[in-house]
């Protein structure tokens, strides 16, 4: 088959990966005009890195990536650390995968360079596509220079403002949660007597949390810092905020936070909105995955992840559907896919709304009620918070099920 993928980013180029292994030809079309450092860090948990494993592609991904030593939970003002769980370890022993910090920039220079191995000229970049014709027998992707396209299958992975979804669902309805969020990545060095923690650490605070990790074999800290707010504003990764407003928002904050504020080149800040569960991910030959039809919230740390699942899952259900030979119903694969997929991520994005709750408690006593019992589990039954994780990061869509 000829495989059209709207968009290059991370879902796109795992799923252009996924067919060419699965020997289809692919072309993915990438409105960018080049691939540039943008975006901030990512969480690959073991649930991603099996796929990359599957494909071939964990060697490159990891190459400099960094391995964070435990989960942490602490509160933002003092730093008091609530839990701390061993993770390096952990990962491979209880959910048999490696968990990576990684720049988003070097993921998808990864990923493209995996696929473009295989296949040179796969990826076109300075394409825009939007919208697409079902033909009976295939499908055309219409870009903006007017160029018409043709294949046997579209795939949508062209994020959260999807030209392909709004074609097949029609316009978006995003609702604004009443959360903004922070992202920043600073080089270590900057960064003097307070450098973030080697792991994957939760800064719990009144109406307010942010989360840091290290990048680039530990070289450079990443920030990302969600406050409450009432005032809405672009739905952009791109939107450049100002310094004095994100140190008012995290004033009187452990040190650790005001030197990554202080010390950041860039400040992004964007409004972070929410969108109900989509009635469909398929529309004859095209089909959706990611961001495109399940936009994740970032209180879970899972949206690259399970557009990699996705990904995954698709080309297996396309191969399956193809596998029963002369006459084999194509969009029949791609209802399955949905109905694999669709729970799962919907099951996710539920997880990550409560999660906004969980690290922003106000009330003290509210604050003991939840940060205790954590407290209680994290130095006394790290297994019980692991747990907590299994259903997630012990999943393994490259199994035969």
């Amino acid at each position: 088959m000829q495989i059209l993928i709207a968009g290059g980013g991370i879902g796109g180029l795992t799923a252009a990966l996924a067919f060419l292994k699965a020997g289809h030809s692919v072309t993915v079309l990438e409105k960018a005009p080049e691939i540039a450092e943008v975006g901030a860090g990512l969480q690959i948990s073991p649930n991603g890195m099996k796929v990359l494993d599957a494909l071939g592609a964990s060697a490159r991904v990891s190459r400099d990536a960094f391995r964070p030593r435990a989960q942490e939970l602490r509160l933002g003002r003092s730093g008091a650390r609530i839990f701390s769980v061993p993770l390096r370890e952990a990962s491979q022993a209880r959910w048999r995968g490696e968990y990576l910090h990684i720049h988003r920039a070097d993921l998808v220079e990864a990923l493209k360079a995996c696929v473009t191995d295989r296949a040179p000229d796969a990826v076109r970049l300075g394409a825009t596509v939007t919208g697409y014709e079902n033909t009976g027998t295939g499908i055309v992707a219409l870009l903006s220079t007017g160029e018409r396209v043709a294949g046997d299958l579209l795939v949508g992975a062209d994020g959260i403002h999807s030209s392909v979804r709004a074609q097949m669902l029609g316009p978006d309805k995003p609702r604004f949660t009443g959360n903004v969020a922070w992202r920043a990545v600073v080089p270590v060095s900057k960064l003097g007597d307070y450098p973030p923690p080697e792991t994957a650490c939760v800064w719990a605070g009144k109406r307010r949390h942010a989360v840091t990790y290290r990048l680039r074999r530990g070289s450079l800290a990443n920030f990302v810092g969600v406050v409450e707010c009432a005032e809405l504003g672009d739905e952009s990764w791109t939107s450049v905020g100002a310094r004095e407003q994100a140190l008012k928002d995290f004033k009187g904050w452990n040190p650790v936070i005001q030197r990554i504020i202080d010390e950041a080149p860039l400040l992004l800040r964007w409004s972070l909105y929410d969108r109900p569960e989509m009635p469909k991910w398929q529309d004859g030959r095209a089909v959706l995955l990611g961001d495109a039809c399940h936009p994740m919230l970032p209180f879970m740390a899972q949206g690259a992840v399970m557009a990699i699942e996705d990904a995954y899952v698709l080309a297996k259900e396309v191969g399956r559907a193809l596998a029963k030979g002369e006459g084999a119903d194509v969009e029949a694969g791609l209802k399955a896919y949905e109905a694999i997929r669709k729970p799962r991520a919907t099951r996710v994005q539920n997880v990550a709304r409560e999660n906004a709750a969980l690290f922003h408690r106000s009330n003290p006593l509210y604050q003991l009620g939840t940060y205790g019992p954590m407290w209680v589990a994290g130095k006394y039954l790290p297994s019980v918070v692991h747990g907590r994780h299994d259903w997630l990061y012990g999943h393994d869509v490259t199994g035969p099920g």
